[in-house]
C-alpha cells in the first residue's frame, strides 16, 4: 500500500482538498452559528466528516459502477464543480444554496455541506483518476486534523487572520481551485477521447 506513497502527489492532494473544504472561509460562518446560540462540537463535526468522505471515497465507485458511470466521466462533471466552487471564492456569489431543513449546527450547516459536501465528494473520486488512494487518504487525514484544529479554535485563528486574512486566503484558493478544475477537466476529457475511440 505505501509502495505507492508519492510526496508530491499527497501534497497536491492536500492542496486541492484544502481549498475545496475551505475550512479558514468557513470561519464567519462557525463564528456566526455560535453567536446564535447553536452549539459546534469540533471533534464530533471532524469524526463524522472524515467517516462520510472515507466511505464514499471507496464506497463511490461501486456507486458509480451502479449508474454505468466511468471514473473519467465523473472527474469531468467534478471539474464543473469545482469551477463554480471556484468562482464562488472569487466573485463573492452564491451558487451552492444550502436549503436543507435541519437546524443543528454541528451536522448542518457544518458537516454537510461545509465539510463533507457535493464539492468534497467529488473532488475525492475525481482525484482517484489521477493520484494513488494512499496519498489521497494521508492528504484527507491531515485535512481533517487541520479542520479540527480550527473549528476548536475559531475566535483565535479569526482574530489573527483578521477579517482581511481571511478574505485574502479565501481569493487566493479561489484561484488555485479555478487551475485545478481546468486541469481535471483536460486531464479527464483526453482520456475520455481515448477511450471512445478504441
Amino acid at each position: 500500500m505505501f509502495s505507492a506513497f508519492d510526496w508530491q502527489q499527497m501534497t497536491s492532494a492536500f492542496i486541492v482538498l484544502f481549498a475545496v473544504i475551505d475550512i479558514i472561509g468557513s470561519i464567519p460562518i462557525i463564528i456566526n452559528l455560535k453567536e446564535k446560540g447553536k452549539s459546534v462540537n469540533a471533534l464530533k463535526a471532524t469524526l463524522i466528516s472524515s467517516a462520510l468522505l472515507v466511505g464514499f471515497f471507496y464506497a463511490g465507485d461501486m456507486m458509480l459502477k451502479l449508474f454505468h458511470v466511468d471514473i473519467e466521466s465523473f472527474a469531468i462533471a467534478g471539474a464543473f464543480v469545482i469551477f463554480l466552487m471556484s468562482l464562488e471564492m472569487i466573485l463573492d456569489i452564491e451558487i451552492f444554496k444550502n436549503q436543507g431543513p435541519i437546524k443543528e449546527a454541528t451536522l448542518v450547516p457544518l458537516v454537510f455541506p461545509l465539510l463533507a459536501g457535493a464539492g468534497a465528494f467529488t473532488t475525492l473520486l475525481s482525484l482517484r483518476a489521477e493520484y494513488a488512494n494512499v496519498n489521497i487518504m494521508i492528504a484527507l487525514v491531515l485535512n481533517m486534523i487541520w479542520v479540527y484544529f480550527v473549528v476548536s479554535m475559531t475566535g483565535q485563528v479569526e482574530r489573527f487572520l483578521g477579517k482581511g486574512g481571511i478574505y485574502i486566503i479565501r481569493k487566493f484558493f479561489g484561484i488555485i481551485l479555478l487551475a485545478i478544475s481546468v486541469r481535471l477537466f483536460m486531464a479527464n476529457i483526453s482520456l475520455l477521447i481515448e477511450t471512445l475511440n478504441r
